[in-house]
């Protein structure tokens, strides 16, 4: 007993000593998860859901910082941050702006486990926005660009035999005064721009591996003839043999606690395998079921490598329905399936890109679901890998954007370079669909969309919630659309694309280059036309409808929402409802999915199903579900 009471004195001790060094910052408001936080231990969950090793070190926690000029080679402390929340949020305990010639500096130490003697150090990365340097003991082991897909270097040769070991990661971001894909972060955050989010903002974790290991592995499901692709990515030696297995699954399912009952194995020959999968079981949105994955390495009978994983077994295509129009709809597994739900921007009051907590980052998808919606339109951001299992998890479908480059404003930021301005400025109009053009940017500006698009799909594909690929949004940054839709298709074939969301169309390339869906964005309430019945035709933002909560709004004298800002929850409540029944008209004559904007407030907007801080939700959910399984249920199948 009084060894539990000493060890437990000291825990206490710890925590307090972080706590001293380390307290949020700000006057905004905060998600009560805030109040959870341990800085000693923040977002502890594994963070790759579908390839999960036991063995591996969290690096989150309290780093040293500085801000210095970009050019500088060295960098004086100037105080702890605690990582992975941005420097410009809350929760980083800092509270600070880095500008555009300027670098920020993350520096601390750790140490390697004796058990792993012997084998190589991967050090991940789930994102740094924007270049990143990452030293190990003063020697670079890697440079990266691209602030939304995870990265991953082998340390093994910087690390020393014993002792401590020194991590710097240097970061330099322009945010929108350059040329990098950024979302809707802006230096000037006013309208529906927000907060510049600088550095790393997801979990910095390490693992050990041999020589021979799993690298990754991506599942393609065919539900029509029962079986299932697994592409394996792997270091071997000669000798080994990589197999895989799938596992029994069912709704619930984590690869941290796999199933031990194998369904059906399989030897890798060529880099893939297929498997039969008797007794099929499809997932969907009113039916999540996940099966187990597990992928090893032989050598002469004996596994050297094992990750554990997930996948489902689903099909998206374009199917035909039985109205006299034959209009073109999405199937899920065949069946014809109306698309509804919220248009998620992923910001947080306390954490800006970051969820404070594991249960947060779960929470807006389970709020999702309750209030009777099927998809999510994951707005020009990526979330961390844990959020699309959440996903995969809860049975809801997503429609993925790719952060935009750029926007069509010269306007709202007259802190850019002209030349920048210039350059991303775009022709578009929610009124005139077919009036816009594509962006006449440089060269280089678009090989960094083409690396991150590319790094993106790659990363995310293995997750089978999602079913859309989004290029672009409103013509902001849009450019080559053929060619980008190709771009994606070669990379993903087995998910549909949606190349230009509001507009911005040019068919003169043909169907098949244009892509799939025909979308189209209109406020505050639904309305659309059948454009073009060659394809899949979706009313992709409407809505909007604003309702500030006293005591809840990210700054007092900002309030914005599309129309009239509704003066209590009744009244939101009504205007909502009234847009159903409209937006039922249009799914009877062709549209074949709908975004309502959106999950949450986002700082000065104030059009959200919940408050920004999640605290108050702002319609009654059996109330507002109802509704809206009426209008996902209205389409003619």
């Amino acid at each position: 007993m009084k060894r539990v009471t000493a060890v437990l004195a000291s825990l206490l001790m710890v925590t307090a000593s972080f706590a001293q060094e380390w307290a949020p910052v700000g006057a905004n408001i905060r998600t009560t998860w805030a109040d959870q936080l341990d800085p000693a231990n923040p977002l502890p969950a594994y963070p790759r859901p579908q390839m999960v090793r036991q063995d591996w070190m969290n690096l989150n926690g309290l780093w040293n910082y500085s801000i210095t000029d970009a050019s500088a080679e060295s960098f004086d402390v100037q105080g702890k941050i605690l990582v992975p929340f941005a420097i410009e949020s809350s929760l980083s305990g800092v509270g600070k702006r880095v500008s555009k010639g300027e670098a920020l500096w993350y520096e601390r130490e750790f140490t390697v486990p004796k058990k792993w003697k012997g084998k190589n150090v991967l050090l991940h990365f789930g994102a740094v926005d924007w270049q990143a340097e990452v030293y190990v003991n003063g020697v670079l082991v890697g440079e990266h660009k691209g602030g939304y897909d995870p990265f991953s270097f082998d340390v093994t040769s910087a690390l020393k035999k014993s002792g401590k070991q020194v991590l710097r990661v240097k970061v330099q971001d322009a945010t929108d005064n350059s040329f990098q894909p950024r979302g809707k972060q802006c230096i000037i955050n006013t309208s529906i721009w927000y907060t510049p989010v600088t550095g790393i903002w997801q979990t910095v974790w390490m693992e050990p591996v041999t020589p021979s290991y799993v690298k990754n592995y991506y599942v393609v499901s065919d539900i029509d003839n029962a079986q299932m692709t697994v592409e394996v990515d792997a270091e071997t030696a000669e000798g080994d043999v990589v197999k895989v297995a799938l596992l029994e699954g069912g709704e619930g399912y984590s690869a941290e606690n796999p199933s031990q009952t194998v369904v059906a194995e399989a030897v890798v020959e060529n880099g893939k395998a297929v498997i039969k999968v008797d007794d099929l079981k499809t997932w969907s949105p009113d039916s999540p079921y996940l099966y187990g994955v597990k992928v090893w390495i032989e050598r002469k009978g004996k596994v050297v490598d094992s990750v554990n994983g997930y996948t489902a077994m689903r099909k998206i295509s374009i199917k035909q329905d039985s109205s006299l129009n034959k209009y073109n709809r999405m199937a899920l597994n065949n069946e014809l399936l109306f698309h509804f739900g919220p248009l998620d921007q992923g910001w947080w009051p306390d954490g800006l890109y970051t969820a404070p907590t594991d249960e947060a980052l779960e929470f807006d998808i389970i709020k999702t679901k309750e209030h009777g919606f099927n998809m999510i339109r994951k707005h020009i951001k990526l979330e961390p890998a844990r959020w699309y299992y959440y996903c995969d998890l809860h049975g809801i479908m997503v429609w993925q954007d790719m952060p935009c480059i750029g926007d069509h404003s010269k306007r709202v930021m007259p802190a850019r370079d002209e030349n920048i301005k210039n350059a991303v400025s775009n022709v578009w109009s929610s009124d005139s669909i077919f009036g816009g053009t594509d962006c006449d940017i440089p060269q280089e500006w678009k090989d960094n969309y083409y690396r991150e698009w590319a790094n993106i799909i790659n990363a995310f594909k293995n997750f089978q919630c999602i079913v859309v690929w989004v290029p672009f949004n409103e013509a902001w940054g849009q450019f080559d659309t053929p060619a980008v839709v190709k771009f994606t298709r070669e990379l993903d074939p087995t998910r549909l694309i949606n190349p230009a969301s509001g507009g911005n169309f040019d068919f003169s390339a043909g169907v098949k280059e244009f892509g799939d869906i025909l979308d189209v964005h209109h406020y505050p309430c639904p309305a659309m036309n059948v454009f073009e019945r060659k394809f899949v035709n979706v009313l992709g933002e409407y809505g909007g409808i604003g309702f500030p909560v006293d005591g809840h709004t990210w700054i007092i004298d900002r309030k914005w929402g599309y129309g009239k800002v509704k003066e209590n929850s009744e009244e939101l409540m009504k205007q909502y409802e009234e847009y159903l029944e409209m937006l039922k008209t249009f799914v009877t004559t062709g549209c074949a999915a709908a975004v309502y904007t959106q999950t949450t407030d986002v700082e000065g907007e104030v059009n959200g199903l919940m408050t920004y801080d999640r605290k108050v939700i702002k319609m009654d959910i059996p109330r507002i579900s109802a509704a809206n399984k009426k209008v996902i249920e209205s389409m003619s199948k």
